[in-house]
């Protein structure tokens, strides 16, 4: 039984930027400016307007092959927004123009080398200064390897989430290769850099066999938030093993329980349960007035996309004061954020940010103002020193 004294743990919100919108019509919703996803300006814009709304970070949607609404192969339809801007160069742009915000772009671990990953999002941390995350996701998908050029036979799926926690463990390395107090600068003895506080990583796996040291100083964080989703036994074990947010789909409260548990009881597996793991419940989102026009919306996108829209999360349609009940019920499944996906950006995006964000701060549950200046102080997650100092104390 809780104690009424006790005041109510903070929620973590979060916000998934995709094109114009999770439904695949959104784009020629009014307010949709599709003249604009490819340009700095859009991008920047809805930052801001995430910002404003005191959110934890935002997620920059990625891939490596054009959207399709087939889960196999691209589908070949005109009237789909098709193509993106690398999220982690969008994450860049955004990163000076914001101040508190998270900045979380996606990232396939399959086909990519984990030390550019590594730099690019060590960059990202020091030109947001100390906002940046990723996201990690895999790819199992033909057409996909094609691009590549280096695998004949898709990987099953316990090798790919494998093959991501490989990944993520050299990218983490890598963070820890510089001590954090290995630049010197000291002009007058000539001294840039202490040489014996970088240090070879010398990962040696399945999948990588990685040296080290990374060329980008050790980000300020020291390590940028790692995220995935959980979606299966296999990527349960990555969640456990190698992140510290997780993503899970929270259809409704039996399955996200389900969900939660098992993640949970991987982590133990791993040895790790004295370092915290965030759980995100993951749900698109239509908000207007009442649930019939939302409902009555997303029918109207159906209709125009031509099908029903079948999110691989949940979908909620309603108020923002539906959604606050919801997300609060939902956390005692053991959630302690949400990640939502706006189901038109023009128009939930601000729902979010104008309306459900003073909904839940009027019941005590989300902050009134950014209390850090880093992605890990907002979700209340220590800043690790380097392993290799560590070693060599």
């Amino acid at each position: 039984m809780s104690d009424s004294s006790t005041p109510p743990a903070p929620l973590h919100l979060a916000v998934s930027l995709d094109g114009a919108g999770r439904h695949p019509a959104a784009w020629r919703e009014p307010g949709a400016r599709p003249a604009e996803l490819f340009t700095a300006r859009y991008w920047a814009g809805l930052a801001t307007e995430a910002e404003t709304g005191l959110l934890d970070f935002i997620t920059f949607e990625d891939g490596l092959a054009l959207q399709s609404s087939l889960p196999e192969a691209f589908d070949e339809r005109p009237d789909r927004v098709r193509g993106r801007l690398d999220a982690v160069l969008t994450a860049a742009r955004v990163a000076p123009l914001t101040r508190h915000i998270g900045l979380v772009p996606a990232v396939t671990a399959t086909h990519t080398e984990p030390f550019h990953i590594s730099k690019a999002v060590a960059t990202l941390d020091h030109v947001s200064r100390g906002r940046a995350g990723l996201r990690v996701q895999v790819s199992g998908l033909p057409h996909e390897a094609r691009h590549f050029g280096r695998r004949t036979v898709p990987l099953a799926d316990t090798e790919l989430y494998a093959e991501a926690a490989d990944h993520v463990e050299v990218i983490r390395r890598l963070w820890d290769s510089w001590e954090d107090d290995a630049e010197i600068r000291d002009v007058a003895t000539g001294r840039f850099v202490d040489r014996d506080k970088l240090h070879h990583i010398d990962f040696e796996g399945r999948h990588f066999s990685v040296r080290g040291p990374s060329i980008t100083p050790r980000p300020p964080q020291g390590q940028p938030v790692v995220s995935a989703s959980g979606a299966g036994e296999a990527s349960y074990a990555l969640v456990a093993r190698s992140t510290d947010v997780g993503y899970v789909a929270a259809h409704d409260g039996d399955r996200t329980r389900a969900a939660v548990a098992a993640i949970r009881r991987a982590r133990e597996a791993t040895g790790l349960t004295a370092d915290p793991l965030h759980l995100f419940g993951e749900l698109t989102v239509f908000l207007d007035e009442d649930a019939p026009a939302a409902g009555a919306r997303l029918e109207r996108l159906d209709a125009l996309a031509g099908l029903p829209h079948g999110a691989d999360a949940g979908v909620f349609t309603g108020s923002p004061g539906q959604l606050a009940d919801l997300l609060l019920e939902r956390r005692e499944a053991g959630l302690s954020g949400f990640l939502l996906h706006p189901g038109v950006i023009a128009h939930d995006l601000p729902a979010i940010t104008r309306s459900l964000v003073p909904e839940l701060q009027r019941r005590g549950v989300f902050r009134r103002e950014y209390e850090a200046d880093t992605l890990r102080g907002l979700l209340g997650l220590h800043r690790p020193g380097s392993r290799y100092a560590r070693r060599a104390a």
